[in-house]
């Protein structure tokens, strides 16, 4: 279907916002007439730039206040709609959208209602102008689409129909089936807006809180189902109000925007994009460095060991059982400090993964690689996190530790096998990474969350809210369906300027996390350390042996428990913006230590280093 957007839903000034929209491959736009008040374009310099950019202009909005007054106040209204109408025909635009009135001046009177709309109507056809009514959730005396659409049957005219908007369908708990007792061809235009489900004042909800379809907690899909089945011919359009977006960049908003659609539209069969094919493991974590000392002492205390380093880059690959960090020191190093650049993802068909995602406007980025390198496809996600779609055991694809010669002095790795053939851990030691912690530019935590799900094919858990020093982090974790795969996406203040809210860390599976820390602080690394608070509170909350509560405290293990299971848990200290968590789960335990985040965070502010 067409697509089309609210200029709204963009940040910048309309030229730049028509421009983002082109650019993500929208079909048309809604003019926002704040939007067009404040160009400096004339309205018929903005219908040409549209042309220019391959831009319909679907729709102009909105008209308020204007059915059910007094009669004077209605003539002033016709006036009023007039203007606008003259307006429309200079910029090409064909339909007008017209709000439930919100007037105190507004009488509860269908029939009155009903009347004024249709002389309005009338004028818009000698313009050659439909008029779209939509009932917002806080209208007035109307504030349904069942309601909105009864006056405008009632009304009777050609040139009069209804707009569908989900959020105020939805937010209000209407059932949506109703839509497919509305002609298809009364249905002048479909407004699409997601949000959080939250309680509060719907206005506010709705002025602050809208995002993309896919992003919040609406069934978007099951909604635009009913629209097409009523007969609905018109553009899927997205109309958002959300504080962020407005202050984001306005070209990577409009293509999260379109990508929302894309996904819908799969969600509702009206569009067949390539299958998603889901991750089945962490093949490797890259992490880029200035100064790989730092990071190597860690790893190494961690019991990880050097085993091979890139036959053409600076690049080392540190193993134990399977997990693997790939330690960069090459140009792509970020000059300041440490940082998480890479993640590889053990793929079924990675051909067909490097496909679904240009498909879902994640196009594949361009890589210098070498004759003999093992083709890896990756493309980039909202934080510019790469992703690399790895074979798996099973592929006939060359495997991509081929690219790396044995390390000298250290144990060789098996090139051309799918496994490095490493025996299982002993106690304590690490045998796989467990999950991936990246916190999220502050603009861009809801498209990082869709982007995982719609492109890797990841569940989205509910997103949670962390209490931190300086504010409230935001969590949501993305997985796969068996956990093979699990990535925790964040997003929250940061102390200071230069920090920039980016820490990341990796998190490393064992079977015996007080094992393993002991042996970590034997051979020279350093734990992080908890408040003494923490464990007294920890007493009163849980049953535990003096010793066992003692040896948390001593390692600065924390400990979480739920009905399926049992997570104990430390940190080592912070490389820059780098730090590792050793992980026991116990049981089905799926979450991620939630509840000790507050704890974990106020340690490592008190441990950054001041000045």
């Amino acid at each position: 279907m067409r697509t089309s957007i609210a200029t709204v839903s963009l940040s910048g000034s309309l030229t730049e916002k028509l421009t983002a929209a082109s650019r993500a491959g929208f079909d048309g736009v809604e003019i926002f007439e704040n939007d067009l008040l404040a160009s400096p374009l004339t309205p018929e310099e903005i219908r040409a730039r549209c042309a220019d950019l391959g831009l319909t202009i679907d729709l102009y909005q909105p008209m308020r206040d204007i059915e059910a007054v007094p009669s004077d106040e209605f003539d002033r209204n016709l006036r009023r709609a007039e203007h606008k109408f003259r307006l429309m025909r200079r910029l090409g635009a064909d339909t007008v959208l017209v709000c439930s009135s919100v007037s105190p001046l507004a009488v509860d009177d269908d029939e009155l209602a009903a009347r004024q709309l249709r002389r309005l109507a009338e004028l818009a056809q000698d313009f050659g102008i439909r008029v779209a009514y939509e009932a917002l959730a806080w209208g007035r005396h109307v504030s349904t689409y069942d309601h909105a659409w009864s006056i405008v049957e009632q009304a009777g005219h050609p040139a009069l129909g209804t707009c569908l908007d989900s959020f105020h369908i939805l937010a209000r708990g209407s059932d949506p089936k109703g839509i497919e007792d509305i002609p298809g061809e009364k249905i002048f235009f479909l407004q699409l807006a997601d949000a959080p489900l939250m309680a509060m004042d719907v206005l506010q909800w709705s002025r602050h809180y809208r995002c993309f379809p896919g992003q919040g907690g609406f069934d978007i899909a099951g909604l635009v189902g009913h629209v097409i089945r009523a007969g609905y011919q018109g553009p899927l359009s997205l109309e958002v109000f959300n504080d962020v977006f407005r202050q984001a960049e306005a070209g990577p908003t409009a293509v999260d925007a379109q990508r929302s659609l894309l996904v819908l539209q799969e969600a509702a069969g009206l569009a067949e994009p390539p299958a998603p094919v889901v991750p089945s493991g962490i093949a490797f974590a890259e992490l880029v460095t200035p100064d790989a000392e730092p990071v190597s002492a860690i790893l190494e205390a961690l019991g990880f060991t050097r085993t091979a380093r890139h036959r053409g880059k600076p690049v080392d690959l540190w193993q134990q059982g399977e997990a693997r960090v790939l330690l960069n020191t090459g140009p792509a190093a970020r000059r300041d400090g440490t940082s998480l650049a890479a993640i590889g993802l053990e793929s079924p068909d990675p051909a067909g993964a490097a496909r679904r995602a240009e498909a879902l406007l994640a196009p594949v980025l361009p890589r210098r690689r070498a004759p003999e390198d093992a083709p890896l496809d990756a493309v980039a996600a909202p934080d510019g996190t790469e992703l690399f779609f790895c074979a798996t055991d099973s592929s006939e694809l060359p495997h991509w530790t081929s690219d790396f010669e044995p390390a000298e002095h250290q144990p060789p790795t098996h090139h051309g096998a799918r496994r490095t053939g490493h025996k299982p851990s002993p106690d304590g030691g690490v045998h796989h990474i467990d999950h991936l912690a990246l916190t999220q530019p502050w603009h861009q935590f809801d498209e990082a969350a869709l982007f995982h799900r719609s492109v890797l094919g990841f569940g989205a858990q509910e997103s949670v809210d962390v209490a931190d020093p300086y504010g409230l982090l935001r969590s949501r974790a993305v997985t796969s369906a068996d956990g093979s795969v699990r990535i925790a996406l964040g997003v929250g203040p940061a102390p200071t300027a230069d920090e920039g809210g980016r820490a990341q860390h990796i998190a490393l599976a064992t079977d015996d996390v007080v094992t393993a820390a002991r042996r970590f602080r034997a051979a020279g690394g350093r734990l992080l350390p908890m408040p003494p608070n923490y464990y007294d509170d920890l007493a009163a909350r849980y049953e535990f042996t003096d010793d066992e509560l003692e040896t948390y405290r001593e390692l600065g293990i924390l400990y979480d428990r739920d009905a399926d299971g049992e997570f104990r848990h430390c940190y080592t200290e912070t490389v820059d913006r780098v730090f590792f968590e050793l992980v026991q789960r116990d049981g089905g335990y799926r979450g991620y230590g939630a509840p000790n985040a507050p704890v974990r965070l106020a340690a490592q502010h008190a441990r950054r280093p001041v000045g």
